[in-house]
This record gives structure tokens, C-alpha cells and sequence, in this order.
């Protein structure tokens, strides 16, 4: 069983973000609540780490994995080349549940690009996961907590039936709302294309931006 750390959504105990902060920096592997779904949680720079979710999650190596950063000031540390659109858009939705593609910087390991030259990047308004990368000093990944393929888990049982002691660690910060994912924008390209619509609404996106989909 993984180590379970209860801590509260609202008012996250700093010595347990600490705690789960810790685990990841020596390479583990945590289950974190988001405005969304329950993620699978690595330091964003190491490889090793990350090669894990691709193994946990039996997801095919093609495919990108996203992360979450713990401050908008954070961007420019992991994406280059940002289009003023692209700036629009994380002045509205960030912090909350947009994931914007941006032109990954030379921080940014391969295999979370998988090898496209881009990389997923939000800032969350869930308190836990915006902390548990403030406390990363960077970014942590922001890959559902599931089997590729399978349904996300929105509790801390659902991770545990799901993925047992595949991870090192559990947060469990009650129930996430589920739903449908984050929105996700391809803003690498002018203008910037709709990849997902989730739980921002295109036609708030068009009201700021004219994003195509």
C-alpha cells in the first residue's frame, strides 16, 4: 500500500505538502487531488520519475504527459516563445483548469514531449496541487491517476483500487470533481486551436481570444 497522507484541500498542512514534496524529489511517485480528477504526480525534470507513469499508467510512450506549475511567473522557466494569445489566455484562466501547449524550453526532458518540441503546462487552483509544485521549485506532472485507457479517479479509493502500490504515495484531499478534464489549447500556433474542450467553455475562450477548434 502506498503511503497515505490526508490533508485538507482548502488549508494544506505545509509539513505534509512537505512530506509528499520529499517523496518526489527522491524520484517517487504520488497521487494528488486536482480541479479535476486525481493526478499522478513526478518531479518534471527527472527522467527516471517520469519513466515510471509511463509504466504505471501502461500509456505509450508517444504520448505527451503534461504538468503543473506552482506560479504563472513559472511559465517562462518551461515554455518559450509565448504568443501574446497565449498570455491572454493564462491572464484569464490561470489559475483554474486550462492546460495551454506551449514551445517546450530546454528544461522541459524529452519524454514528457514525447518528442513534439511542446509541452502541456497549467496552473491550478487546486491548493494542493498548486503547493506541491511551489514546493517542487518547478513543476510536477499532471497525468490523470489511472490505467490508460480506463476512468480517472475522483477519490482516494478509486486511486487505490486503480493503482494499489504501483505509487509511493497518496494524497488524499477528499473528492475531486470529476467531470470532464482540464480545457486543453494548442497556443504554439497564431491563433491558438481548441485540442479538448473541458470544463472552460469554448465560448469563453472565444470571448477572449478566437481560439479554432
Amino acid at each position: 500500500m502506498p503511503e497515505i497522507l490526508k490533508i485538507d484541500p482548502l488549508y494544506p498542512e505545509p509539513s505534509l505538502i512537505e512530506k509528499a514534496t520529499e517523496i518526489m524529489k527522491r524520484g517517487g511517485v504520488i497521487a494528488y487531488p486536482t480541479e479535476t480528477f486525481y493526478g499522478l504526480g513526478v518531479d518534471a525534470t527527472n527522467e527516471r520519475a517520469i519513466e515510471k507513469i509511463y509504466t504505471i499508467k501502461g500509456r505509450e510512450d508517444k504520448k505527451p504527459i503534461s504538468i503543473i506549475i506552482g506560479s504563472a511567473h513559472d511559465v517562462d522557466i518551461f515554455a518559450v516563445n509565448i504568443s501574446e494569445s497565449g498570455r491572454k489566455l493564462m491572464r484569464r484562466f490561470w489559475p483554474g483548469g486550462m492546460t495551454l501547449v506551449f514551445e517546450a524550453s530546454p528544461a522541459i526532458p524529452e519524454i514528457l514531449t514525447a518528442e513534439t518540441g511542446t509541452i502541456g503546462i497549467r496552473y491550478s487552483s487546486h491548493a494542493i496541487a498548486a503547493e506541491l509544485a511551489r514546493n517542487l521549485a518547478g513543476a510536477l506532472t499532471a497525468t490523470s491517476a489511472n490505467i490508460s485507457g480506463e476512468k480517472a479517479c475522483t477519490s482516494a479509493d478509486d486511486v487505490i483500487e486503480t493503482l494499489g502500490d504501483r505509487i509511493d504515495a497518496l494524497v488524499d484531499g477528499g473528492i475531486a470533481p470529476g467531470g470532464s478534464g482540464s480545457t486543453i489549447i494548442d497556443a504554439s500556433m497564431e491563433p491558438p486551436v481548441i485540442l479538448r474542450e473541458g470544463i472552460i467553455a469554448s465560448s469563453l475562450i472565444d470571448e477572449i481570444i478566437g481560439c479554432s477548434s
